[in-house]
């Protein structure tokens, strides 16, 4: 079993990487990237990071959040990584549009309550 710590670290990793998304596109209207481009790469990488980090959290912490689609993201991270030739900018545009801002939001609220638990 992976200690609470490394969850709130994982979380943390999940909330820069949601950070420095939406400070690069601050619309919801995000541009269909070049697939070709050093945007698209920068962006596809945080998307990586969402998914490792999602694979790292523990069994516990996942169970205990359903709400959240850990599934999906660890999918998606495995895609990214192993199918990165097939990655669609349609459907990072998409992530972005639809998911990102949820998503930070989500993890702002575990990891509050995490540090509402461990610093009373």
């Amino acid at each position: 079993m992976r200690e609470p710590i490394r969850d709130e670290l994982r979380l943390s990793h999940i909330l820069d990487a949601c950070d420095r998304l939406l400070a690069y596109f601050p619309q919801d209207n995000v541009p269909l990237l070049d697939e070709k481009s050093i945007e698209f790469f920068g962006v596809v990488k945080n998307l990586e990071i969402i998914g490792e980090a999602s694979y790292k959290l523990s069994k516990e912490f996942v169970l205990e959040h359903p709400d959240t689609d850990w599934r999906a993201m660890i999918s998606m991270r495995h895609i990214m990584v192993h199918g990165y030739y097939q990655v669609s900018p349609r459907i990072v545009k998409e992530i972005m549009e639809t998911e990102i801002r949820r998503l930070r939001q989500q993890v702002l609220s575990y990891l509050n309550y995490i540090k509402g638990q461990t610093n009373p």
